[in-house]
């Protein structure tokens, strides 16, 4: 499949003037959107609480969570971010795909809308 980047606005749901762009990897195999601690605090999101996430190497780690404004595509939400270690990758999680009506189309590496159902 290969790997899937996508430009994202990233800003203090707050006051969405405080924001920042980013190139960040879509991880249709992660739950939720994980960035670097240092861009969160940078533009002032406050951690709510920790979860516990199990890692690719079959490792568990708490990591402090928050909430943070997303954009991709200029369509944007709220949603709930992972405070990830400094320098890592900035990487899109499912449920902020899902949030924003996106899906990742693995034969042409792009972002699609998502099908959306109202049943």
């Amino acid at each position: 499949m290969g790997y899937i980047r996508t430009k994202a606005a990233i800003a203090n749901p707050s006051d969405k003037t405080n924001r920042l762009e980013l190139d960040c990897l879509v991880g249709t195999g992660a739950i939720y959107t994980m960035l670097p601690r240092d861009l969160l605090e940078g533009i002032g999101t406050k951690a709510t609480g920790v979860r516990r996430f199990k890692l690719a190497n079959a490792r568990v780690e708490e990591y402090q969570v928050g909430e943070a404004y997303i954009e991709i595509q200029g369509i944007g939400a709220t949603c709930l971010v992972v405070f990830g270690p400094e320098k890592s990758t900035p990487l899109i999680g499912v449920t902020t795909l899902e949030l924003l009506g996106f899906e990742a189309d693995p034969v042409s590496g792009q972002l699609r809308p998502l099908e959306l159902y109202l049943l």
